[in-house]
């Protein structure tokens, strides 16, 4: 899913290219795209861009006569800038945004059309989109704390819990907390003042480096390979592959269609955390330590018995 990162970049290119323009048309192929029924998506045409932001993980194009477009990519949704006009053609295709001088083409993969649009009139109506998350870039230290103590809940999920924090999924939150050496699993309320201090900083500057790194690879363009798995991450989508600050096996948990990756010697003092799935499985034989599982990966596999 597009995060914080991915989302200031879009936004920053699309206000090169439509800021101040008319939209001509939204076409759309899905009927599942539009979420919205008043005012009618007919209204926003020929109304011209008046600003871009970005709600949570949301993009929001605002138009004259306070409408604004509430674009939601979830997982699999991506954008792309393309002649104008373009014809919407595969199954993949879900909408198009006419402008004068192209067209922004909205695609979902898969086959569960997840993404959403939106056609609000008013701030208090755009409102009712903002899950409420604070914005963590800029953010004081104290607000930071403040935050943390609303609710106990691990680590993982009050930096991906969007009513909490705005902007962070499950990728950028990987990188965070092994950039703040802190276990996914951790409690929130239990960190100490200085671990505190330590993930609201590895927070800033993790997502500002990623904005800095995206900003470079798209440079004038537009960024066409939002992707969640980038090879310059150090833990996230990196199972088995090495840390790159110890050289330790990344390891991961695995729960349902989400995939948490950490290494454990940077984070949690060299031991595994139980995969749901695996640890069931295993019981006894699973490896509560880093050593342990590279003792195991040491032993000879017993041959497997002959059919008779």
């Amino acid at each position: 899913m597009p995060e914080l990162p991915d989302i200031t970049v879009y936004l920053e290119a699309l206000e090169r290219r439509v800021l101040g323009e008319p939209l001509e048309a939204v076409r759309t192929a899905s009927p599942f795209l539009l979420r919205s029924v008043e005012p009618p998506l007919a209204a926003a045409q020929g109304k011209r861009v008046t600003g871009l932001r970005r709600l949570g993980k949301r993009l929001v194009i605002g138009l004259e006569e306070e409408l604004h477009l509430v674009l939601h990519l979830m997982i699999a949704g991506r954008l792309h800038w393309r002649p104008p006009g373009v014809k919407l053609a595969g199954r993949y295709q879900l909408a198009a945004f006419d402008f004068p001088r192209g067209s922004l083409l909205l695609t979902e993969a898969g086959s569960k059309k997840r993404a959403s649009l939106h056609l609000v009139r008013g701030e208090e109506a755009l409102r009712a989109h903002d899950p409420g998350g604070m914005e963590v870039l800029g953010s004081k230290l104290q607000a930071f704390k403040d935050t943390m103590r609303i609710e106990n809940h691990t680590l993982k999920r009050m930096l991906t819990d969007p009513r909490l924090f705005s902007g962070i999924g499950n990728a950028y939150s990987d990188e965070i907390l092994h950039r703040a050496r802190l276990s996914p699993i951790r409690m929130s309320q239990t960190l100490s003042e200085e671990e505190t201090a330590r993930l609201h900083a590895a927070t800033c500057e993790t997502l500002q480096i990623w904005i800095e790194r995206l900003r470079s690879e798209t440079g004038e363009g537009f960024p066409e390979k939002v992707t969640a798995f980038r090879e310059e991450m150090a833990v996230h989508g990196r199972y088995r592959r090495p840390c790159p600050d110890c050289g330790t096996p990344i390891q991961r948990i695995v729960y349902a269609t989400n995939e948490t990756n950490y290494c454990p010697r940077c984070q949690t003092d060299g031991k595994l955390l139980a995969d749901r799935a695996l640890s069931r499985l295993l019981k006894k034989d699973w490896p509560r330590s880093v050593e342990e599982l590279e003792e195991r990966r040491m032993q000879p596999q017993r041959p497997a018995p002959k059919r008779r």
